[in-house]
């Protein structure tokens, strides 16, 4: 993803080399742009992120423990 700072680095560098008014013009419509381009985009922040790769972990865990159960189950069943 591009980093937030890197994008106002772009936006300050076309501002210092565009004249007064038409500066603003391109900031604001440059905003716009990137907003409605990352809204397409669907992107999820870094704290939904993490917070699903810890449920990911603990099903993970669980299924390893599951999936034990199941074959000492299995390994029960054959020794009869």
């Amino acid at each position: 993803m591009i980093d937030p700072i890197t994008i106002e680095q772009v936006i300050a560098g076309m501002q210092s080399a565009l004249p007064g008014g038409l500066a603003q013009d391109l900031e604001k419509n440059l905003r716009a742009a990137l907003t409605a381009a990352f809204a397409r985009l669907n992107l999820v922040t870094r704290e939904e992120l993490e917070v699903q790769a810890a449920v990911l972990a603990r099903t993970r865990a669980r299924l390893e423990e599951l999936e034990k159960q199941v074959a000492e189950l299995e390994k029960a069943l054959l020794k009869k």
